[in-house]
């Protein structure tokens, strides 16, 4: 919760009082523009009344852009950055928020510190400025899944060259000791031909884990969500409502088709599992963001992941103790779950060079995917068009 600075001679303490004794409003316009933290000024109405370049970077808009627009076209009204506006004005003093999650389809910013001041001069009015702690967070959880990711490649190849192979063995053996057994003995030599099927189907799903490189090429990520929808909605999602949100100038992401659709695939039917039959909604939208750049793993190579694919549920929300290894094998709240699915998206992610976020309370869970787009140049073939 929001909670009363207390006073001290920090840089929002500073600012506010510049802003208040400032002779000229030039004067202290100047101050705010040469802080490097966001720094707005907000109105009575909560209207943007000025912001600087650090700002324009943090709300991916211009000065123009956000002149006079409402924080509420940015945020929805329930986000806590509301009640510490509120409480800036009826206390008449500075108050800070921290760890704020800044989630909108135009916006999203988490781990987010927040510190308001009034404006003693004009009533209603407020400085806020802004610390952004998403980016650290966001390597910390790219580092996390890329972790979980080698650990799946490790164990695929692990079950497939000491398990696999035996496994033929041990069937061949309950097939030979069948034929002449006794009635009672051949149901336990199928017995085990069954459980020796289900092994050997088990090692075959890890086998997706493989180090398999891509071809990447130039994608329609719509396309694909298109496809996904279609596939959903006369299967496992029949029953569900299905909400599109696409920025419909988004450039082709770099990657590859099949492993695009698999990925929104199991986002999709576990976002479709954990929803109410009857008043569950899944959520697919799509943004430009200028997202961070990330080392690709054994290169000098940055890549830029400004495309955003968004998959939300309004269902009761991943428990507390498994997000911290939700992308990990083996993983799950499912009852005949056998935790892969994840796993596997956080794999495929990794192989295209992206981040995949999750962010979940009740009511709301959404899986964020960063993705790179196709360098300039290459476009989307009439193939990938047709499909």
């Amino acid at each position: 919760m929001p909670v009363a600075a207390e006073v001290r001679p920090g840089v929002l303490a500073k600012v506010a009082d510049l802003a208040r004794r400032a002779s000229a409003p030039p004067e202290a316009a100047s101050v705010l523009s040469a802080l490097p933290l966001p720094a707005v000024v907000l109105d009575a109405e909560d209207r943007f009344r000025f912001a600087n370049p650090a700002a324009e970077q943090f709300f991916q808009l211009s000065h123009t852009g956000l002149q006079g627009m409402p924080l509420g076209e940015l945020l929805p009204p329930d986000n806590r950055l509301f009640a510490l506006l509120g409480q800036v004005r009826r206390l008449e003093s500075p108050v800070a928020d921290h760890d704020l999650l800044l989630e909108s389809p135009r916006l999203h910013r988490q781990g987010v510190s927040a510190h308001g001041a009034p404006l003693a001069e004009h009533p209603g009015h407020v400085v806020l400025t802004l610390q952004d702690g998403s980016t650290a967070a966001m390597l910390d959880r790219q580092l996390h899944f890329l972790g979980a990711a080698r650990g799946a490649t490790a164990m695929a190849a692990m079950l497939a060259h000491e398990v696999k192979n035996p496994l033929s063995g041990i069937r061949g053996a309950a097939q030979l000791l069948e034929q002449g057994a006794a009635e009672g003995d051949r149901e336990l030599c199928q017995l085990i031909q069954e459980e020796t099927d289900r092994i050997r189907n088990l090692v075959d799903r890890m086998e997706m884990f493989g180090d398999r490189p891509i071809e990447p090429r130039a994608v329609n990520i719509h396309s694909v969500l298109d496809h996904v929808k279609r596939v959903a909605q006369s299967g496992f999602a029949a029953h569900l409502r299905i909400v599109e949100e696409y920025d419909p100038s988004l450039p082709a992401v770099w990657g590859d088709r099949d492993q695009l659709v698999q990925i929104l695939l199991n986002l999709v039917k576990n976002a479709a599992e954990a929803v109410h039959p009857a008043e569950g909604e899944i959520q697919l939208l799509t943004a430009y963001h200028h997202g961070v750049r990330i080392a690709v793993p054994g290169s000098s190579e940055r890549v830029h992941l400004p495309l955003t694919v968004i998959v939300r549920d309004n269902g009761p929300g991943i428990p507390e103790p498994m997000r911290a290894t939700l992308f990990e094998p083996f993983v799950t709240s499912k009852k005949s779950g056998q935790g892969l699915g994840l796993a596997l998206v956080a794999k495929l992610v990794s192989n295209h060079g992206g981040l995949i976020e999750c962010d979940s309370r009740p009511g709301r869970t959404t899986f964020r995917l960063s993705l790179p787009g196709a360098p300039a140049g290459a476009t989307v073939s009439e193939d990938e068009e047709d499909a």
